[in-house]
């Protein structure tokens, strides 16, 4: 049995907590809105199964709070949502009218008590105050002196067939603010437990939708609340198009806007999330779209002192991943033993998967690696590098517009100078005693070039691999710039010095023929204007020196 619609104007008693009704949804609605209501159909398959109980996690504005309103204002039975969907993805979903404002709605943001209520304390106060309003919600079921919440939820359960729909936002601030293991958390998680991981939860709850950063928090090898489904940046399974937007709605909101969507992919793309190999970050891009430029606006979640701070704990050569894939690279990680808990790093791998949870990495589930995703999130790693004072990784990459300028230039010797200096500022980061450690190398000496290229290590070309490859964006009026690297171990008994081979090996292979495939089918550039340089790059590992070769070709 399911209560009756009621429209919003006949409910006198609109809630905090319960019956809250539709008015935070219609306020997204009259801003900018990418149609996000194919969730609900997700949510609709879950309710009254096994699989109720859902803990969405996603890194802050990533959309977390607006998924968690549209819910709200789909099921909550005290107000008439039809018209707010009725042009939206979920109008045509079968499930739509079945669950269209059914249920009592209870909504509870937890930011809203770690604000106002002390450790201690906390719990206590969310007992009391919810459960007051839903007393006054039910005033003619008996609530006994020494019911807690649930009890009473049980109890209106049984009295009226109605089934709740239990919408928590940022489930976890309690758990990031808090210190765990102490009487506070304990309390906070054996509530959760008590509401949510009794079998008599079943009898209280229709469907029960979390949303936070970090996934349930494990004891020893067990969530706190394994009856959850968990749907996570690491593991969103079929939610994962909805954590972002996709380059499609960015190309649209980038037409309407007349925004460059280049500009914005360049920015704000490279999440892969689950099967969803190109999300983009949806509060930037909105941002970005509303003031009519792109730059970082991942300054404002806040987040930026932890990440600092984690990198300075360098686990197992952390240094060295976060340097490989600020120069474009990708690093392997274990994210099965984080514990879920911010304040419990123990290695590498878990300072890794914490930034992918906080979205300043992202993930790829397949090769289990992890990387860099777009130019506004390496550009607040770089502040971390600049924070923890790591100087010569911090002055080469302040110096690479300057190597980007001399490579332009064809001046080899500047080039070769200035990369022989990163390599000796930096001799303690990477052995580089081959190619792949000099491509590390040579992609932060070229980091300022990520603004109007397009970096990929071990191109393809049908003859072989280039080492590194710069292609131009589209619009970027400069040459593409093949790099080969060449490290001789031992006197050749040759007088072509590394470089000369590098080139040499360039020419031999074609390698500037499936760039120039590229040039013609990405760029503005027409077959007649475009052009490349060939850079060789050598290292005499004897002598310890580098040398360069520089020359021009059009294609």
């Amino acid at each position: 049995m399911t209560k009756p619609a009621i429209c919003q104007e006949e409910w006198n008693d609109m809630g905090i907590y319960i019956n809250k009704g539709n008015e935070d949804f219609q306020r997204i609605l009259n801003s900018e809105y990418v149609d996000k209501t194919g969730l609900i159909a997700i949510v609709n398959a879950t309710l009254f199964t096994e699989q109720c109980f859902s803990c969405v996690t996603r890194c802050r504005r990533f959309g977390k709070t607006l998924a968690a309103k549209m819910l709200c204002a789909y099921y909550d039975h005290s107000c008439d949502s039809r018209s707010l969907f009725a042009d939206l993805q979920i109008a045509s979903d079968p499930s739509f009218e079945k669950h269209l404002n059914k249920y009592p709605v209870i909504y509870l943001d937890m930011t809203r008590f770690t604000t106002q209520a002390s450790d201690v304390g906390i719990v206590k106060e969310i007992e009391k105050r919810l459960t007051a309003e839903i007393v006054e919600t039910y005033p003619d079921i008996p609530h006994k002196e020494d019911d807690d919440m649930m009890d009473f939820l049980l109890r209106v359960a049984d009295r009226t067939g109605e089934r709740f729909v239990f919408i928590i936002d940022e489930w976890d601030a309690i758990c990031r603010i808090y210190t765990p293991h102490t009487r506070g958390m304990d309390e906070y998680v054996n509530w959760l437990r008590r509401m949510f991981k009794d079998v008599t939860a079943m009898k209280a709850f229709a469907g029960v939708y979390m949303t936070g950063i970090l996934p349930i928090k494990k004891y020893e090898t067990q969530s706190a609340l394994n009856n959850f489904i968990e749907y996570s940046m690491r593991e969103p399974m079929n939610m994962g198009r909805f954590f972002g937007f996709t380059k499609e709605e960015v190309r649209v909101l980038a037409e309407k806007h007349g925004m460059d969507f280049d500009e914005l992919e360049k920015w704000y793309d490279g999440y892969q999330i689950g099967d969803e190999l190109s999300m983009f970050n949806p509060y930037s891009v909105m941002q970005a779209v509303d003031i009519g430029r792109c730059r970082s606006f991942w300054g404002s979640t806040g987040s930026f002192d932890a990440v600092a701070n984690y990198i300075k704990m360098n686990f197992d050569g952390l240094k060295d991943d976060i340097i490989c894939m600020l120069g474009g690279g990708r690093v392997k990680v274990n994210p099965t033993k984080f514990q879920n808990d911010m304040s419990d790093i123990r290695s590498k791998d878990d300072v890794l998967t914490v930034l992918i949870h906080l979205g300043y990495l992202s993930y790829n589930w397949r090769r289990d690696e992890c990387y860099v995703p777009n130019l506004e999130v390496a550009g607040e790693l770089v502040n971390a590098v600049e924070e923890n004072k790591w100087e010569h990784v911090a002055n080469a990459l302040k110096q690479s517009e300057q190597l980007l300028e001399a490579t332009l230039a064809c001046d080899a010797d500047i080039v070769a100078a200035m990369v022989e200096a990163v390599h000796t500022e930096n001799t303690s980061i990477l052995s580089y005693n081959n190619e792949n450690s000099m491509a590390c190398v040579l992609s932060i000496a070229y980091y300022y070039a990520h603004g109007d290229y397009i970096f990929q290590r071990e191109f393809a070309t049908g003859k072989g691999f280039a080492d590194l490859v710069l292609l131009p964006r589209k619009n970027v009026d400069t040459p593409a710039i093949i790099i080969e690297l060449k490290c001789r171990r031992k006197p050749s008994g040759t007088a072509f010095s590394p470089a000369d081979e590098a080139i040499a090996q360039i020419k031999e292979r074609h390698y500037w023929e499936k760039v120039s495939a590229y040039m013609q089918d990405h760029t503005s550039v027409g077959k007649a204007e475009a052009s490349l340089l060939l850079v060789g790059i050598g290292y005499d590992k004897e002598k310890k020196t580098h040398d360069c070769r520089i020359e021009y070709k059009n294609l």
